[in-house]
This record gives structure tokens, C-alpha cells and sequence, in this order.
């Protein structure tokens, strides 16, 4: 029996306190109701309508679903795929910032060139990357001296592109906090 948490990202006993169904039975329900041949906003919103479920739970759900049913893979998305990767960094979230915004700063640990979109001082950084996928940055400002930095990388190609882009951001952030870092 394959381990359903794996697949679906969701434990059985997580999905089942929070809309009263395990995983077997949200897809004897799905099933019978057709979702397979289903867009996943049609999924989501039959949950909503006709089930209560709260509206977070309707994605997990939906999506938990899709992939244990074949019909969406681990880090798809409806415009490809997603990687995400975070990092603690014993630094200021202002010196973070910086080594992202300052161009001369960011080739000492990233020598990508991109396009930004949009800044909010300290806060996110919405990046066009040069191959047209998009980047966010968040900086969680955690105490005086340390700060989170999580990036996701959108719109990737297929789950290789993800292994690859996970790699890529973990030995950036291992420079960035190196050269930033206390």
C-alpha cells in the first residue's frame, strides 16, 4: 500500500479532522462524482458547495486527489511546476534585502541576471528570471539578527527542472549567508 502522505501531501488523520472524511473516502466520493474528467476548480468548488469543506482544505484536497488519481504530479501547478526553498540566516533582514536589490552585492552570490517586477522594501521581491520563469522572495524577519529567506520559483518545465532549482537555491543561499551572515 502506497504511503498516501507521500502522494497527497496530506496525512489521513490531518485530512480527516479537518473535513471529516479520510482520504478513502473523499476519493470514493470524487470518484463517484465524476472529478476525474474535472478541472480542478470545478473539484474545488463541488467540495465547497456541496461537502462544507473550508475553502484551504478544498485545494488540499483537490490536489491531494489529483495526484493520487494521476492527474497532476508532486510541484505541478496550473502553469507548470513550483520549487520552493528556504533558509534561516543569522543577518539583519535589511542586510538580506540588500544583497538582493544592490547590483554589485548580488554578483558576490548570484551571478543570475533577472528582471524585477516589484519590491517591497524588506519584505518580497517579484523577479522575472532570465529563462521567463518567475522567482518570489520573502524575508521573515525572525528576532533583531536573523532572518528567513524562502524563494519560490514558478513556472518551471517538469519535475527535473524542480530537483534543479531546489540545488541551486540551497548553494545560493549557503553563499548568501556566507557573505552576509554573522
Amino acid at each position: 500500500m502506497p504511503d498516501i502522505k507521500k502522494i497527497t501531501g496530506v496525512s489521513d488523520d490531518a485530512v480527516k479532522a479537518k473535513t471529516g472524511k479520510d482520504w478513502a473516502g473523499w476519493f470514493a466520493v470524487l470518484d463517484k462524482a465524476g472529478a476525474k474528467k474535472m478541472p480542478h476548480r470545478d473539484i474545488a468548488e463541488l467540495l465547497h458547495a456541496k461537502y462544507k469543506v473550508p475553502a484551504w482544505w478544498c485545494q488540499m484536497v483537490t490536489v491531494g486527489y489529483e495526484r493520487a488519481r494521476g492527474l497532476r504530479k508532486m510541484h505541478q501547478k496550473a502553469g507548470g511546476f513550483s520549487a520552493s526553498c528556504s533558509r534561516t540566516i543569522a543577518a539583519p533582514v535589511g542586510a538580506l534585502f540588500r544583497a538582493w536589490q544592490d547590483p554589485a552585492r548580488r554578483r558576490r552570490w548570484l551571478a543570475e541576471k533577472f528582471t524585477l517586477r516589484k519590491a517591497t522594501r524588506n519584505k518580497t521581491l517579484r523577479i522575472t528570471w532570465p529563462d521567463a520563469t518567475n522567482v518570489e522572495v520573502y524575508f521573515v524577519p525572525k528576532g533583531r539578527a536573523k532572518t528567513q529567506i524562502a524563494v519560490q520559483h514558478d513556472k518551471l518545465p517538469n519535475a527535473a527542472a524542480v530537483t534543479k532549482r531546489k540545488a541551486f537555491w540551497s548553494a545560493r543561499f549557503a553563499k548568501l549567508s556566507a557573505l552576509v551572515g554573522v
